[in-house]
């Protein structure tokens, strides 16, 4: 692969995986766009794991205190609110990983196309829309109730579908289970590290360990690049949520679904 390409891809896809507009649907569409060739699966498993390694970088006392409590829990030491939001996570993430084992190849063979990317930008971008307006409520992530949790944790298995984005369809449903906007997206985050940390795993050993050895220090410069890029998009997204609100990436999803129905029909 290219290493100008790749560094252009992996930072597209650090600045791209944790805001609402969804990072599989830019890494598919712009090497097709600019007719470079595709980057391959091992190319997106490595610039995932950067990001992977950003969001646990960027949460690391958070995620400390919830591992803490959690343990604590689990000896009888009581549910504190660190370790329902651990809970949360873990639950949360059940719908997407069994939706992951089981359509995963449908979704690799017939969903990565732009008219699909296009349709699901397009109305997923009009859902966060929608949420957004409505204002969110007044709780924050540790005032999940479990009902919120099973609905985030199935809205996140929709993400399957490439043009959804991961972090916008659970950002969306948080919205509607009534969480104030930083709430939505601190908890989204956190959602993602179990599912991205899963889909890794599962790729790990069949894509990066058997590149080829001139591959890997491609890979390894498109993870770190990824990850550089989505801990600074993490830092700036949440300084400036309740200024900016959803709408500009609900904007920008609608003009980028209206140019991939120009562009692909």
């Amino acid at each position: 692969m290219d290493p100008v390409h790749a560094a252009w891809l992996a930072l597209l896809q650090g600045v791209t995986e944790f805001l609402p507009i969804s990072s599989d649907a830019h890494l598919i569409l712009v090497p097709r766009l600019l007719g470079w060739p595709d980057q391959g699966l091992g190319f997106d498993t490595a610039v995932h794991l950067g990001t992977l390694a950003a969001v646990i970088a960027y949460f690391r006392r958070e995620l400390v205190h919830m591992a803490r409590a959690w343990l604590r829990g689990l000896t009888g030491a009581g549910l504190t609110p660190d370790a329902r939001l651990a809970w949360a996570v873990l639950f949360g993430t059940i719908p997407a990983g069994l939706a992951g084992l089981l359509l995963h190849k449908v979704v690799e063979t017939q969903l990565r196309t732009p008219l699909v990317i296009a349709a699901a930008t397009l109305a997923f971008g009009l859902l966060l829309g929608w949420a957004d307006r409505r204002g969110g409520g007044p709780r924050d992530e540790f005032m999940l109730r479990w009902r919120d949790v099973a609905v985030i944790g199935c809205a996140q298995a929709l993400a399957l579908i490439p043009g959804t984005s991961r972090s916008g369809i659970t950002i969306t449903a948080a919205l509607f289970c009534g969480l104030n906007r930083t709430a939505a997206a601190r908890y989204s985050f956190l959602l993602s590290i179990p599912i991205i940390a899963a889909a890794g795993a599962l790729e790990v050993g069949t894509r990066l360990l058997t590149a080829p050895h001139a591959a890997l220090g491609v890979l390894a410069m498109g993870a770190a690049i990824a990850g550089v890029s989505a801990y600074l998009t993490i830092h700036f997204f949440l300084r400036l949520l309740d200024r900016i609100g959803m709408m500009p990436f609900v904007a920008y999803r609608l003009v980028l679904g209206a140019v991939l129905l120009v562009l692909f029909l």
